[in-house]
């Protein structure tokens, strides 16, 4: 079998990832600092996969850990790298801590990954690289604009530092996915996404004020220049996600890449505002949700979706999964921790 580090992989996308690799025959293993995931999500990815993937628990900010971790598995044929802290409003508020995470992780990963006998890195990006796109769909060939947030803004970082690396290291060949808005849970409702503390994304805001652990929703602005006031996104399911990076895996392992820097967007291809995301929650689960709109946040855009295209006809891969499919899970998800019937 083939192994793969997955970084963050007791992470929202990383556990949902680790499953797909597991069932298609990969031996995974998993490094997670668990600041904000939890131990037990070991449990549900075995539950659902029948194998326990190998884990150590490393802050991949010491950079000493990581190297010792890279001479214990230098059979290593790929990593796909999911640890860094992600919430755009807490990184207006702690730029410092965003900038020393994800990038000094990145570059500890990289120097670790030079090293092994096959170097293959996915590298988990953002639409945020960029900021206000100034047309729908965004293609992959769209000007990257300055960053509305330090979170967003690691993630351009990062794709230079990769690109600039491959240009100086040609056996190093990489993948950067450039994902949209995830959501949903894993159909078993074994995994899904477990924010610790307040929720800084929609979905589980959504999930937990339906649960009655919020008194009500905040949707922050509703004087943005879309159809309803509210911002657009491209949510894409967690599962469809997952299984893009077993495909983008599969290019490197196989020598199907074009070039050692490739860049794909993730998403659906459709905006649905905040306002929609909200109304798709309540056909699924026959709730009715309260919510009020609070000032806009600093650091959100007005509108983001992706052109698929490239990743359709390339890569091979497209979401199927539904905004409808992605709620219902969600929902399953949450009533299953808070033991809601």
């Amino acid at each position: 079998m083939k192994k793969v580090l997955v970084t963050g992989g007791l992470g929202f996308i990383g556990s949902h990832t680790v499953v797909e690799l597991q069932q298609r025959g990969f031996e995974v293993v998993i490094i997670d600092d668990l600041s904000n995931s939890s131990i037990n999500v070991l449990d549900g990815i075995t539950a659902i996969t029948g194998k326990a993937p190998l884990f150590e628990k490393i802050d991949l900010k010491e950079k000493t850990d990581v190297e010792a971790f890279f001479e214990k598995h230098g059979d290593i044929m790929g990593v796909i790298h999911f640890a860094a802290s992600k919430a755009v409003g807490e990184s207006v508020e702690k730029p410092l801590l965003y900038y020393e995470n994800n990038l000094n992780t990145l570059i500890y990963m990289l120097k670790s990954v030079l090293k092994l006998d096959v170097s293959n890195f996915i590298f988990s990006s953002s639409c945020t690289v960029y900021g206000q796109a100034d047309t729908m769909p965004i293609t992959e060939s769209a000007p990257i604009k300055p960053a509305e947030s330090p979170y967003g803004n690691t993630k351009q970082i990062g794709e230079e530092i990769i690109r600039d690396t491959c240009r100086a290291y040609s056996h190093l060949n990489t993948i950067a996915l450039r994902y949209f808005n995830p959501i949903g849970a894993h159909a078993s409702a074994k995994i899904g996404e477990l924010p610790i503390g307040v929720p800084q994304n929609l979905v589980p805001f959504i999930t937990q004020t339906a649960a009655k652990l919020r008194k009500e929703l905040s949707v922050f602005g509703n004087d943005y220049p879309t159809p309803d006031g509210t911002c657009i996104r491209d949510y894409i399911h967690v599962v469809d996600l997952a299984k893009a990076h077993v495909v983008a895996l599969e290019r490197l392992l196989d020598g199907k890449n074009v070039s050692n820097f490739e860049i794909f967007n993730l998403g659906t291809g459709k905006g649905s505002s905040v306002l929609e995301a909200i109304q798709a929650f309540e056909r699924v689960s026959g709730k009715s949700l309260p919510y009020k709109f609070a000032p806009r946040r600093e650091g959100d855009v007005i509108q983001a979706y992706a052109d698929t295209t490239k990743a359709n006809e390339v890569l091979g891969w497209k979401a199927s999964l539904t905004l409808d499919d992605a709620m219902d899970s969600a929902w399953k998800w949450e009533r299953k921790i808070r033991n809601i019937g």
